[in-house]
C-alpha cells in the first residue's frame, strides 16, 4: 500500500467522515515532517481542507531560522498559509522537555479557530519512547504509545470560543504507523527538500543515544515494530484502566473549586490499581503538577486514607473532613504565594478591581465574621485564596476559578 493511501486511511480513522474545514500542520523542516506536509498536501486538495503551517524556531542552533524559511518556501509553492513562532530557553529545567512544551503552548495560543495540530511522530519515535522512558524506570503508564488523537485542555492563556472548554487543542498524530525510512523515502522520491538535524546524532541527547541502541537490539530482534507494538498494547491496557478510573470517580466524587472529594465507601468494589490512579490524578489536579506523584509514598498515602487516616503528599493534604476524603492544597505550599500574572497558583484568576490575591490563612479566617466564613472547614478554606484590601480579606470579592474540570482531565491526561 502506496503511504499516501495509507495517510489518507488513517486521516479518515482519525478525524473523519465530516473533517474539519482547516488544520494546522507543525513542520521542523525535518524529513518526517516535510514527507507529512507533501502527504498532507495531496489529501487536502481531494478533501478541500485548508491547511495552515506553523514552523516554531527554538533557536537552539544557527542554522534553525533557515530551516524555517525552507519551510516558508515550500508552503509558498504549495500555496498554504505559513507562520515561524519564536521560542526562547530561559535556562530552567530539563531543555528538551521545556522545548517541547513551549512549542505547544506556542502553537495553542496562535491557531485560532483550527483545533486539530497534526505531528509528524512516526514509529520509529514511539520505540525511541519506550526505550527513553524504560531507562528511568516507567511504569505502565510512561511506556505506553503515544496516542494517534489526543485532546487538550483549553489553557487559561487561550481565549475560550462558544465552545469553552470544548475548543481545546487536539493533537493528531496520522504517521504513527509509518517508518522513519519510508516517510523520508517519500520525500526524497517527491524532491521535497528537508534538513537533518544534527542533534538527532548527538550522544549528549537521550533521543540520539537510544537510536544508536535501537540499531543494535535490531540485530538481536528486538526492532522498531516489536518495541513500539509492546507500547501500544501498553496503552490499549492504560486506556481500560483509564476508563475504571473515570467510573470509580463519577461513582463516588464530588468537584469544588480547588478541592476535591470522595464519598464514604468510595473504595468498596474499586480495584486497587483504580484507587492509586485515582488518587494520583486528584493529587495532580489539586496540585497543578504536570506529573504524578513517585509510587510508593503515594501507595503509603492509599494505606493512610483507606484506614481513616491522612497526609501530604505532592503540595497537597488529605484528611477526613465531614464524612468525607478531602483533597485540598497543602498549607505549606501556597503559604505566602502571591498573584503571578493575574493568576493565584496557575488555575485562579484575580478580579479586575484593586486588591492582593492570596490564601485566606489563619490569620484571615479570625478576621471574617462568623456570617463571611465560607460554608468550609476551616482546613481547606485557609488554603483557598481570597482578594485582599487595606490588610483584610474581601471574600466578596472572590476570584475565579479557570481550570479545566476534574473530569475533563482524566479524559485529557
Amino acid at each position: 500500500m502506496s503511504l499516501q493511501r495509507r495517510f489518507a486511511e488513517e486521516m479518515g480513522t482519525l478525524l473523519g467522515p465530516d473533517f474539519p474545514e482547516e488544520l494546522v500542520l507543525a513542520v521542523s523542516g525535518g524529513a518526517d515532517s516535510m514527507a507529512m506536509l507533501a502527504l498532507a498536501h495531496e489529501w487536502a486538495r481531494v478533501w478541500g481542507v485548508r491547511l495552515r503551517v506553523v514552523t516554531v524556531d527554538h533557536g537552539l542552533r544557527a542554522e534553525s531560522a533557515e530551516e524555517a524559511r525552507m519551510v516558508a518556501a515550500e508552503c509558498a509553492l504549495l500555496g498554504h498559509e505559513h507562520v515561524v513562532l519564536c521560542w526562547s530557553w530561559e535556562g530552567r529545567g530539563n531543555k528538551m522537555d521545556a522545548a517541547r512544551r513551549g512549542r505547544l503552548a506556542l502553537i495553542d495560543a496562535w491557531r485560532g479557530s483550527a483545533r486539530h495540530v497534526l505531528l509528524a511522530h512516526s514509529r520509529d519515535d514511539v520505540a525511541e519512547s519506550f526505550l527513553m522512558r524504560l531507562a528511568r524506570g516507567a511504569g505502565g503508564d510512561g511506556l505506553a504509545a503515544m496516542a494517534p488523537l489526543r485532546a487538550l485542555p483549553l489553557q487559561p492563556s487561550v481565549p475560550a470560543e462558544a465552545g469553552g472548554a470544548a475548543a481545546g487543542m487536539v493533537l493528531v498524530r496520522p504517521c504513527l504507523g509509518m517508518s522513519r525510512a519510508a516517510l523520508r523515502h517519500h520525500a526524497t522520491v517527491l524532491k521535497v527538500p528537508f534538513v537533518d538535524d544534527p542533534s538527532n546524532a548527538d550522544p549528549r541527547f537521550d533521543r540520539a543515544r537510544m537510536r544508536r541502541l535501537l540499531a543494535l537490539l535490531e540485530a538481536e530482534g528486538l526492532d522498531r515494530d516489536a518495541l513500539a507494538g509492546a507500547a501500544e498494547r501498553l496503552r490499549a491496557d492504560r486506556d481500560v484502566l483509564q476508563a475504571d478510573v473515570l467510573r470509580a470517580w463519577e461513582a463516588g466524587g464530588a468537584e469544588h473549586p480547588g478541592w476535591l472529594s470522595l464519598a464514604p465507601g468510595w473504595a468498596a468494589g474499586v480495584a486497587p490499581a483504580t484507587r492509586r490512579r485515582l488518587l494520583a490524578r486528584m493529587l495532580r489536579w489539586v496540585a497543578g503538577r504536570d506529573y504524578a506523584p513517585r509510587a510508593a509514598p503515594l501507595d503509603a498515602l492509599l494505606d493512610r486514607v483507606l484506614s481513616g487516616g491522612g497526609g501530604t503528599l505532592h503540595g497537597c493534604e488529605v484528611a477526613h473532613l465531614g464524612g468525607r476524603v478531602a483533597i485540598f492544597r497543602e498549607h505549606a505550599a501556597i503559604c505566602g504565594l502571591g498573584a503571578v500574572g493575574g493568576l493565584w497558583d496557575g488555575r485562579w484568576q484575580a478580579p479586575e478591581a484593586g486588591g492582593a490575591l492570596r490564601a485566606l490563612g489563619d490569620a484571615g479566617w479570625r478576621a471574617l465574621d462568623p456570617a463571611e466564613r465560607a460554608p468550609l472547614p476551616h482546613r481547606i478554606a485557609r488554603v483557598l485564596p481570597v482578594v485582599w484590601r487595606d490588610g483584610r480579606p474581601d471574600p466578596a470579592a472572590g476570584p475565579r476559578w479557570i481550570a479545566p474540570g476534574f473530569t475533563q482531565f482524566l479524559m485529557t491526561h
